[in-house]
């Protein structure tokens, strides 16, 4: 077992400004009471492009520090220490160190030669953001990093920062030694890091969480309770948030307060967050159960554990956490994270915020649509006015208060690029004749909302192989989105409808037909997925997850088709032996007629667009203004019949 140390690294204190200078995450504005966004489609190009330029001097700076440590080698993941999708400028050493900004990664640095793991989704970004004189690319999953380590570094003293990485990922690196740092070697190179966001929390009302913290708290400690613990380690902020009902601004496109806390199994909660982001509302919001400490307590507060029995969640939790409490004779048990399951699960007030804030976000998509209709045909659009054009829409709506991702905006070849972001070196006119897929989502008070349509620029009738495979794709969309199936299926069980059309003809996708969506939360939320690679997790009834099949032509095109489902229960059926599920899509946007290919459609299938483009011509034109609305009486218009 690798030892790790029982005090928490340097590197997560924050960073005091020099005299007379803000701190780096000052916010400059706030937009409807969360922090303002940074460009939709450029997030963290400078980090990048700083990170390609200087990649030999910072790899050779990391090298010196290192050879002082006497490590042959560093692990350096895409994550910080909450692990999270999303992380805040001051955790982008990955994205600081290569150039590489996608949202999942990891270099491995040796004395004499360096690797980067990406997955299916960022081949090409990898490659247009790393110097190949420096980083080897390599794939995260049919070479992955334990094993080129094994390869090239059999023996090695290997270094590790135990806040970047839960003990199930570390036990995969065999025939290395494992080194545990106090301190992480970048953040003694990196001048200028940023310092860790101190953007202030707010109480998320019970209007929107359809449950107060009190109810949540006792639940959650029932199981504690029930289990024979007395406690569970809180790592991930989104758990955080749900139960005590507060949001905050600490990133761009996630409403978290970043912190950590402890709850016990009667109800009671230490929360450990920097106490600037606190205010009198949110203080006197918690209540007398929720005591709130600084940060550095932490560590003083698991050495006080001796004798406890408390749960962890292995898969999300930093390895610092288990092995300090081992060191302090606390009993650690591996277990689900006592929030995640009650957080997937919607409550009907989230049910319905759900719904409500897909209406309006609908609205602002058929404005969209409507003008990118007009306006690509006249030429000089461009991926990133596009998507400025859309999130311009989304602020005008009630409850808006940032987007959900940054926006995938990506004309032609760059739609066949999973994750593209446009910067200003790769933005491109949206040209004649040209698929456009943009994905996008909103961040409401109410929900949390996830789209992508794949348009068709015109002028003149699309190619028949570009509308047979947006057909298929289509195809699958329809299949997914209309299964009912008995309780206890998970969603890598119902992956392969989605891509049965494509199979049919030799084709498929590289990523994931769907991921679990919070509520006003995080767009990727667990546990639940539609993917082979996703843990078996049943599903069940209040769960929303995205239903977004694709296919990529490299160099050519994307076609990603999405949309949101919320899981209900089916109606039983007199001869029905045990109960069905169904979903309920949620999502409210037409298809894209140029790209439809009637023929390749069952009747079955012919009919249901025409009733879902039939439904949202009905609950959103009369919210649309004129033009907008008459736009939208043609998009939903019947498909015709085929020849």
């Amino acid at each position: 077992m690798v030892r790790m140390p029982s005090a928490r690294p340097a590197g997560w204190q924050r960073r005091r400004a020099p005299e007379g200078e803000a701190l780096a995450d000052t916010p400059r504005a706030v937009f409807n009471g969360i922090l303002p966004l940074p460009s939709p489609l450029a997030s963290g190009c400078a980090v990048a492009q700083n990170g390609l330029m200087n990649s030999p001097q910072r790899i050779a700076d990391l090298r010196a520090e290192l050879a002082r440590l006497a490590l042959d080698g560093l692990l350096v993941p895409r994550s910080d220490e909450y692990l999270g999708e999303y992380v805040p400028p001051s955790g982008e050493r990955l994205a600081w160190l290569t150039g590489f900004t996608g949202s999942a990664g990891l270099a491995v640095v040796l004395a004499g030669r360096a690797a980067i793991f990406t997955d299916g989704r960022y081949t090409t970004q990898v490659s247009q953001q790393t110097d190949a004189a420096v980083w080897e690319r390599r794939h995260l999953i049919d070479e992955p990093a334990p094993d080129w380590l094994r390869e090239h570094a059999p023996g090695a003293r290997i270094g590790y920062d135990p806040w970047l990485h839960t003990e199930a990922a570390l036990a995969r690196y065999t025939g290395v030694v494992l080194v545990p740092l106090a301190a992480n070697p970048i953040d003694a190179i990196w001048a200028g890091r940023p310092a860790p966001p101190l953007a202030p929390a707010r109480v998320q009302e019970a209007r929107h969480a359809g449950q107060v913290s009190t109810e949540k708290r006792e639940a959650a400690a029932r199981l504690l309770r029930e289990a024979g613990q007395d406690g569970a380690i809180l790592a991930d902020p989104h758990s955080i948030a749900w139960l005590l009902n507060i949001r905050g601004g600490d990133l761009a496109h996630t409403p978290l307060a970043l912190g950590f806390a402890i709850l016990s199994a009667d109800a009671s909660v230490r929360l450990f967050m920097a106490g600037a982001k606190l205010g009198p509302e949110v203080r006197a919001h918690l209540g007398n159960a929720v005591a709130a400490a600084e940060p550095a307590e932490l560590p003083g507060a698991l050495a006080g554990m001796a004798g406890r029995r408390l749960r962890l969640d292995p898969d999300a939790t930093p390895a610092w956490f288990a092995q300090s409490l081992r060191d302090a004779g606390a009993t650690v048990v591996a277990g689900d994270d006592p929030c995640r399951m009650p957080r997937a699960t919607k409550n009907p007030t989230e049910q319905e915020g759900a719904r409500a804030a897909h209406r309006r976000d609908a609205v602002a998509m058929a404005r969209f649509l409507a003008w990118f209709a007009e306006a690509a045909p006249q030429g000089g659009l461009t991926e990133i006015a596009a998507a400025e054009r859309l999130l311009a829409f989304r602020r005008a709506v009630p409850l808006f208060q940032a987007e959900s991702f940054p926006a995938i905006s990506g004309a032609g070849e760059n739609g066949a690029i999973v994750h593209y972001r446009a910067t200003p070196e790769s933005d491109r006119p949206i040209g004649a004749h040209e698929c456009y897929l943009l994905d996008s989502g909103g961040q409401y008070l109410d929900g949390t909302t996830d789209i992508t349509r794949t348009l068709f620029t015109g002028p003149g009738p699309a190619p028949p192989a570009l509308r047979e495979r947006y057909t298929r794709v289509l195809r699958g969309h329809i299949a997914l989105g209309t299964a009912t199936f008995p309780r206890g299926v998970a969603g890598p069980h119902l992956d392969t409808l989605a891509r049965r059309p494509l199979w049919d003809v030799g084709l498929d996708y590289g990523h994931g037909t769907g991921h679990g969506v919070g509520s006003f939360l995080s767009v990727h939320e667990g546990p639940a997925a539609f993917s082979r690679a996703a843990k078996v997790v049943p599903l069940a009834p209040g769960m929303i997850l995205s239903n977004e099949p694709g296919f990529y032509l490299p160099g050519h095109y994307g076609i990603r088709i999405e949309n949101l489902l919320l899981v209900h229960e089916a109606p039983m059926r007199p001869d029905q032996a045990k109960p069905f599920l169904a979903f309920e899509t949620l999502t409210l946007a037409p298809y894209a007629r140029a790209l439809i290919e009637p023929a390749l459609l069952t009747p079955d299938e012919h009919a249901w667009i025409d009733t879902y483009h039939a439904r949202v011509l009905g609950e959103i034109g009369p919210a649309c203004d004129a033009p907008t609305a008459a736009w939208l009486g043609q998009a939903c218009a019947p498909l015709p019949r085929a020849a």
